[in-house]
């Protein structure tokens, strides 16, 4: 019988299995992508050819049908669209080709350099690993935590500005066009761009506010916390979102602990607006002198917590939890979330999510 295999033999072997399969799926990539080439190519071809049919038919605008214009349009609308739209997933296969081979490349550093890791405590009671050095397990958690956020960026630009950037260019064209021979027609369609120019500005600020929001280094993570709680309670119709602080209101944490609760509080609040149908939800800061606690309390549906939040599932929405939890772990904190329902009782239903930091610097 083979023995058993030590903490750093484990820690390579997994590497090693994760790399085959980022090899895998550079292949696939590879495949896909070059099927979308292929795809924008076509689509490439046919915008100059709907392009040259509608100079022939702005070239005899007063003497060609209205609805034959019409057709024309909405050809050169939707070819620009779909070549706009496929151009896209194809920048998005290659920012993820590429985040790929990064990914592979810090894997093989970690790889490379694992004969100089050692193991941090050795073997606790009862056999039970202590954990391993920063230059281990801890690496590669940090890395996969950084690749997945960067895609789930690189997918919210692409479906918000991205999108709405394109939308605004064929307006504009579309408006370019009906200066000179309906100008009526023309303010009208620039009323509606400048609408939807407002409407895409207020979800880009929105989004940058998501992303890092400028008053969270200006102001601190309490007054960021109240006004984004705020935001979501003047926003939503029939959802009430209240902060509560136990503290002094004006003290200032380190910043990755104001960053990682204030990601783990805006995650929490997430899930329990769209995963939860939360209508009543509650937001508490506690304040020690060597601990930040986090509490969102909420109705809401109820969840068999160890189903939803079992890694061997990988389909809950929930999971996102499981993602934030391994980042705060790694700055020496923790995240729980429970789910309860007592006798069919709704009053004594609910749900409540607690994060605690410890406060202390880098």
């Amino acid at each position: 019988m083979d023995a058993l295999l030590s903490p750093k033999e484990q820690l390579v072997e997994d590497l090693r299995e994760t790399i085959a399969e980022i090899d895998r799926r550079l292949q696939e990539n590879e495949s896909i992508m070059e099927q979308n080439e292929l795809e924008v190519q076509r689509l490439q071809q046919k915008n100059v050819n709907v392009g040259a049919q509608l100079r022939r038919v702005e070239d005899n605008f007063d003497t060609i049908p209205r609805q034959d214009i019409k057709v024309a349009y909405e050809e050169i609308i939707d070819t620009r669209s779909r070549l706009t739209l496929q151009r896209g997933q194809l920048e998005k296969l290659q920012d993820s080709q590429r985040y790929l081979e990064e990914h592979r490349e810090r894997l093989n550093n970690v790889l490379n350099s694992l004969g100089g890791v050692e193991v941090s405590g050795a073997l606790g009671e009862g056999g039970a690993q202590q954990g391993l050095s920063l230059g281990g397990e801890q690496i590669v958690r940090i890395v996969e935590a950084q690749e997945s956020e960067r895609q789930r960026l690189a997918n919210a630009l692409h479906d918000g500005p991205a999108q709405s950037l394109s939308n605004f260019i064929l307006q504009a064209e579309i408006c370019q066009r009906l200066f000179d021979r309906d100008p009526d027609m023309a303010n009208k369609e620039l009323g509606n761009l400048k609408s939807a120019a407002s409407v895409s500005f207020q979800k880009i600020r929105d989004f940058i506010f998501e992303l890092r929001p400028m008053m969270l280094d200006d102001l601190g993570l309490i007054a960021t916390m109240r006004r984004h709680t705020e935001n979501y309670d003047e926003k939503l119709e029939n959802v009430s979102v209240q902060f509560n602080l136990t503290g002094p209101g004006d003290r200032r944490f380190p910043s990755h602990v104001e960053v990682m609760m204030f990601r783990g509080l805006q995650l929490c609040l997430t899930n329990a607006i769209e995963l939860l149908s939360a209508k009543q939800i509650n937001v508490r800061l506690d304040v020690s002198d060597t601990r930040l606690l986090g509490v969102l309390e909420c109705d809401g549906r109820t969840v068999d917590v160890q189903v939803e939040l079992d890694p061997e599932q990988g389909d809950s929405p929930l999971q996102n939890l499981l993602d934030m939890r391994e980042r705060i772990e790694l700055v020496g904190g923790k995240l729980e979330f429970l789910s309860f329902e007592d006798s069919g009782n709704t009053e004594d239903s609910g749900n409540t999510f607690e994060i605690i930091l410890p406060i202390y610097e880098k």
